[in-house]
C-alpha cells in the first residue's frame, strides 16, 4: 500500500527533519542555533514547504515574499533551498514542492518568482526550466563574505 503524499508548510517543529533532509542539499553543514530557528521562523514573509509521504520529509523549500514598490507595489518571491532526498529523486516530488511555493507566491500578489542555483549540472537546469522557470530572463550575480 502507498503512502499518502501531502505539502505542508513547515515549522519549528520540524527542523530536526529538515536539517536531515539539508544534508542532501549541502551535506556537512554545521546545525544552526536555537536562537537562529527561532528567528528563522518568526520571519515575516518567509515560508519552508515541506513535501511528506507519510511521517517522512522527502523534499522542501522555502519561499521569502519581499514587499517592493516598482511594479505597482507588487512584491515579488525568491525560493531557495531547494532540495529533494537522494532516494526519492526522479519521482516529482521536488517539482511539486516547487509548484506550491510558485502558486503561494502568486496568492501572496507577487508578480515574479526567482530561482537561483549554484549547481552547474544541465540537468538541474532542466529541471528548473520544467518547473516553469525562464533561465534566459535574467542574470544573476552574487557576492559572498
Amino acid at each position: 500500500m502507498s503512502q499518502a503524499v501531502a505539502i505542508r508548510d513547515l515549522g519549528v517543529g520540524d527542523v530536526d527533519a529538515l536539517i536531515g533532509l539539508y544534508e542532501h542539499l549541502n551535506a556537512g553543514d554545521a546545525a544552526p542555533s536555537q536562537e537562529a530557528v527561532r528567528a528563522v521562523f518568526a520571519y515575516p514573509g518567509l515560508r519552508h514547504f515541506g513535501l511528506f509521504i507519510g511521517d517522512a520529509l522527502i523534499a522542501s523549500c522555502n519561499l521569502a515574499v519581499i514587499p517592493n514598490l516598482t511594479r505597482g507595489g507588487s512584491s515579488y518571491g525568491v525560493i531557495e533551498n531547494v532540495v529533494t532526498h537522494a532516494d526519492h529523486r526522479g519521482q516529482g516530488h521536488g517539482q511539486a514542492v516547487i509548484r506550491h511555493a510558485i502558486k503561494s507566491a502568486w496568492e501572496a500578489s507577487a508578480y515574479k518568482v526567482v530561482l537561483t542555483t549554484s549547481r552547474k549540472d544541465p540537468a538541474v537546469w532542466a529541471f528548473y526550466e520544467r518547473c516553469g522557470f525562464d533561465s534566459g530572463d535574467k542574470r544573476a550575480f552574487v557576492i559572498r563574505r
